[in-house]
């Protein structure tokens, strides 16, 4: 299947792996780029020199496209943006933050940028920077989405850009991608789909969790990680949106956001420092954020479902299975392929 973006990122099937922490890492990203699609490492969590080495892994397990994402907003991501460039990386994508210092240098050695965007303003900006597309974060999508949904969106971007666009959020089979194509998107990202495969390092407990729950069981707040954000309905979730930052939050946050600075080989005071010189609503979003990467952090690798919150779209209700990765992107284009031939029947007939 061929589309701007499969042109545009050298790929057999346009279809992208989300960036995803924890979830991403290299043997996910290889085992995606090895389908056809193009696997894109979450670098939010790893430092300059973890991030470098998991760059290096890629390269060990496929010769094929690849990329990575960095969180403009998050500690460390400036760094580790560098070591992508330095590595000369295929593909980078940013989201939280003003890029266009990565296009520049990524265009430098010939590669390409994607932009995160949730609406046309900041979707305008990212072409201005010279960007070679956009990822359209719909309100289905699992974590950063906003009240606009992938089918009022995408067709908005497509309308207003020159640049490919890439849906996120309500895809995880292959009428999303055939509903996506028809929107005017160039292809599509999926993250809950694919984290709920045999490669993925999401733990079992979820997995299985994930198949039980259906496309009503998602809850969408500010109150889990400071941004608007999808996460899976249970319990945990349910208590950690109930009030926002509580005091008490307040003061879990200092050694979660040690714990981060620990993970990030940061110096913990010139976080500290740093955070509250930025001003106070950015000190309020980075204690959000504390809080939430370590119940994130349990329910990925611990699989803890009385404290952990998990990060999904409501697309968990469509899926029923944990198949491999080749099998879930192999599947996706036969169908959407299927799909775009019958309605070319009926628009015959």
């Amino acid at each position: 299947m061929k589309t701007r973006i499969t042109e545009t990122l050298g790929i057999e099937h346009p279809i992208l792996l989300s960036g995803m922490s924890w979830i991403s890492i290299p043997k996910m990203v290889a085992a995606v780029s090895e389908a056809g699609g193009l696997g894109l490492l979450a670098t939010g969590v790893l430092d300059a020199e973890e991030t470098r080495a998991a760059v290096k892994e890629i390269r060990s397990l496929t010769d094929k496209p690849f990329g990575a994402n960095v969180s403009l907003l998050f500690p460390g991501a400036a760094q580790n943006a560098v070591v992508l460039l330095e590595e000369k990386v295929p593909v980078i994508n940013f989201s939280l933050g003003k890029g266009d210092w990565i296009v520049q240098m990524a265009h430098e050695y010939g590669g390409k940028v994607l932009a995160t965007v949730t609406n046309l303003r900041h979707a305008k900006r990212a072409q201005d920077y010279g960007c070679d597309g956009v990822i359209a974060t719909g309100n289905e999508a699992a974590a950063h989405g906003e009240e606009v949904t992938t089918f009022c969106l995408v067709p908005s971007l497509d309308s207003g850009l020159d640049i490919p666009v890439i849906a996120a959020g309500g895809v995880g089979d292959g009428r999303g991608l055939a509903a996506a194509l028809a929107l005017g998107a160039d292809g599509v990202a999926m993250g809950t789909r694919l984290m709920t495969t045999v490669e993925s390092p999401l733990h079992d407990n979820y997995k299985q969790l994930s198949l039980e729950k259906d496309v009503y069981d998602t809850l969408f707040s500010k109150n889990f990680d400071g941004l608007w954000c999808r996460i899976l309905d249970t319990p945990a979730a349910r208590k950690s949106i109930k009030h926002g930052l509580t005091p008490v939050d307040y003061l879990k946050a200092i050694p979660n956001s040690r714990s981060i600075a620990q993970m990030l080989k940061l110096p913990y005071y010139k976080l500290f420092v740093g955070v509250l010189a930025s001003g106070w609503e950015n000190a309020r979003q980075l204690a959000f954020m504390a809080n939430a990467f370590k119940q994130i952090r349990i329910a990925t690798e611990k699989g803890d479902i009385e404290n952990g919150v998990l990060p999904v779209g409501q697309v968990t209700g469509l899926m029923h299975d944990i198949p491999t990765v080749k099998e879930v992107i192999e599947r996706t284009v036969k169908e959407a392929e299927e799909v775009m031939r019958e309605l070319a029947k009926k628009a015959e007939g």
